[in-house]
């Protein structure tokens, strides 16, 4: 990540009550949905009315360096990731709005820059949503393959 000037945010604080991280069956890790807010960036609104594509992706890759500093919170080092097997990414859409597949590259995208494609390309699922909580244009949330111990 550092070769690439990648820099993880913070860990988000938590929205409710609820794990942001949690492992379960021995090697996999729930990450809970993450949003795109990182410092002054809070990317409100819906897609194919308030934002286009382009910036839902920036959106969505916000979102997964929250769901990385989340992931990293809990297990302490990336470099532990055996495979990203699976992410689901909402999109607030308009009614009219059907590129939520094109809005979650910009997640998936990242996830192939920081691991390769080997590790970091999940099944996926880019779901239109009616609103998102405090009318966040992107969620995404995720579960990774880790290895007990640095690989």
């Amino acid at each position: 990540m550092k070769k690439q000037g990648i820099t993880l945010p913070e860990a988000p604080a938590k929205g409710g009550l609820y794990s942001p991280c949690r492992q379960f069956s021995g090697h996999l890790y729930y990450v809970s949905g993450c949003g795109p807010a990182i410092g002054d960036e809070k990317w409100i609104g819906k897609l194919g009315r308030d934002l286009d594509v382009n910036e839902g992706q920036i959106a969505a890759r916000n979102c997964m360096l929250n769901v990385l500093a989340a992931l990293q919170a809990k297990i302490g080092d990336l470099n532990r990731v055996k495979r990203v097997v699976k992410i689901t990414t909402f999109v607030a859409s308009d009614d009219e709005f059907y590129d939520q597949p094109q809005v979650a590259d910009g997640g998936t995208r990242l996830l192939a820059e920081v691991f390769g494609e080997a590790i970091g390309l999940p099944s996926r699922s880019a779901v239109g949503m009616n609103v998102l909580p405090g009318n966040i244009a992107v969620e995404t949330e995720a579960l990774f393959e880790v290895s007990e111990t640095d690989s």
